[in-house]
């Protein structure tokens, strides 16, 4: 089973303000930046209930018919209609092993904990990172405290028209002690 990250930025490494908006990265929209291809190519998508609860005023649920399985220990809001929402109770490991014997394949790891937990647990296999071009000062960072270093590999990195860098990394699970 892969795992995947793809997320934005601010240029000193929050994914969205303390209060949970993400406003910020609005100056990276407009522009092709790979995320339809990159979600094109996932089964289905791991976050967490805060994230899930951002993105459930949304106008149009983002994910359309695709899994979305949210990590909890409350019981979820209801999703809106057409949305294929499960919530789950489980630490990373069996999160993806339950996945994959659904015959899931690559996943999609979304929100600031739960790629957190899924890194420190050795589960995350690709990080797409969009960096904008804008200081917050505060907020929820992408990574957090970690037990030992983790070794990635840098894949590409690429400039957007508005001002964005757009880098891929491979993490080297060997190196990063997780052998997984």
């Amino acid at each position: 089973m892969r795992t995947s990250v793809f997320v934005g930025i601010s240029l000193d490494g929050f994914i969205a303000r303390s209060n949970g908006a993400f406003d910020f990265l609005s100056g990276a929209e407009g522009e092709p930046h790979g995320y339809d291809e990159f979600f094109a190519t996932v089964d289905a998508i791991v976050m967490g209930r805060n994230t899930y609860e951002t993105v459930l005023p949304f106008p149009k649920w983002p994910y359309g018919e695709k899994p979305v399985f949210v990590l909890s220990t409350r019981p979820l809001p209801p999703a809106p209609d057409g949305a294929v929402v499960e919530h789950m109770e489980a630490a990373p490991a069996e999160v993806l092993s339950r996945l994959a014997a659904r015959g899931l394949d690559h996943i999609y790891v979304d929100g600031g904990i739960t790629i957190q937990r899924f890194l420190r647990a050795g589960l995350i296999h690709r990080l797409t990172i969009t960096r904008v071009p804008v200081l917050i000062g505060t907020g929820i960072p992408l990574f957090g405290p970690v037990d030992a270093d983790i070794h990635v590999g840098h894949i590409a990195t690429r400039h957007l028209a508005g001002g964005a860098v757009q880098s891929e990394y491979a993490i080297d699970l060997l190196r990063s002690g997780s052998g997984v």
